[in-house]
């Protein structure tokens, strides 16, 4: 299940690639695929350990075009092992939430990103993501949890902040929103609730067969109650005073039009 359009974020064949908190490696398994040099950062040994499984079983099966690479490793967001403009794409999934000096780890993966290269950064949707914070406190207060929601202007803003240069958001997984509502309704650790076994089998058939009905209602529902919201950017080949006042102004009002749209949603 990606959260990453990869028809809206081009990569190409041989593009290094750093996925930064890889958790699993969802992304970075599709890099692989489509022929990158991928490193997949996490400071997590046990899931490391996992992807780099993984990544030889791949290339075992023969799932992996010629010349590509990969690499799971531990490592530190803040203090990230690689030279400057080391990457040509820099993908961050679901982690800025988890991490206090969400300023900071922007700072690094700006400096390891190539002018002229692309970032996506995506994070928990602000109206779905309340919803879980008010019906489930054990949902956020865990250790390494949710410590912030973010507005989508206000994420925007901090990428600009740190130099990067926004063109596109869209939000992804319509579908999972009351997924995570019931979990914590029900609470969190509760798999065994009726309604909680029975949406997520609906998931596991919708992420196998991909079934044509549950793709259009996902399609309908991601502008709605999307879980995620997904930025895209470029690290421009110059410092940039940034975009036009009129155009951030315009691009935070419709980003906070549909942070605004989905509380409505979800509530």
């Amino acid at each position: 299940m990606l959260t990453v359009d990869f028809s809206r974020f081009p990569l190409a064949a041989g593009d290094r690639v750093l996925d930064l908190g890889c958790g699993g490696g969802r992304h970075a398994f599709e890099c692989y695929r489509r022929g990158a040099h991928v490193v997949a950062l996490d400071r997590n040994a046990e899931e490391i350990r996992e992807v780099a499984g993984w990544f030889a079983a791949m290339k075992e099966a023969g799932e992996v075009p010629a010349g590509a690479t990969a690499t799971a490793m531990e490592g530190d967001a803040l203090a990230l092992p690689f030279p400057d403009d080391s990457f040509d794409v820099v993908i961050i999934s679901e982690v800025m939430e988890h991490i206090p000096d969400d300023k900071g780890v922007l700072a690094e993966m700006v400096r390891v990103l190539r002018p002229g290269g692309r970032i996506a950064v995506t994070v928990p949707r602000y109206g779905p993501e309340k919803v879980c914070w008010a019906l489930s406190d054990a949902y956020h207060e865990v250790e390494g949890g949710h410590i912030r929601i973010y507005r989508a202007a206000e994420l925007l803003r901090k990428m600009r902040e740190a130099g990067l240069r926004p063109y596109g958001t869209h939000h992804a997984h319509g579908l999972h929103s009351p997924y995570w509502w019931l979990k914590c309704a029900f609470g969190v650790d509760n798999d065994k609730a009726l309604p909680v076994r029975a949406y997520h089998k609906l998931l596991v058939w919708d992420i196998m067969k991909k079934p044509l009905a549950t793709r259009l209602a996902e399609r309908a529902l991601d502008p709605l109650i999307g879980k995620s919201f997904v930025a895209y950017a470029t690290k421009p080949h110059t410092p940039s005073l940034g975009a036009p006042f009129a155009d951030r102004a315009s691009e935070a009002d419709g980003a906070s039009a549909a942070d605004g749209a989905s509380a409505g949603a979800g509530a």
